[in-house]
């Protein structure tokens, strides 16, 4: 039970139960970033007009082939 909740996935993207902690805690940190950057932007169009997009898109690009 303790592997499969904590260890079998992030196996299946080759990294250690911490590799994948702090993986997941920088993108996280990442989206709230962006989140953060939209509601600016919602509020003063000038401000932030690509930064959540290109925050998403990196993302995107980081982990689109994890785990195959």
């Amino acid at each position: 039970m303790f592997a499969r909740v904590f260890l079998d996935h992030p196996a299946k993207v080759d990294e250690t139960f911490f590799e994948h902690m702090f993986f997941a805690l920088k993108f996280a940190a990442l989206l709230f970033a962006a989140a953060g950057a939209a509601l600016v932007h919602a509020l003063v169009p000038c401000l932030f007009e690509k930064t959540a997009s290109t925050i998403i898109a990196r993302l995107y690009e980081r982990t689109k082939n994890r785990g195959k």
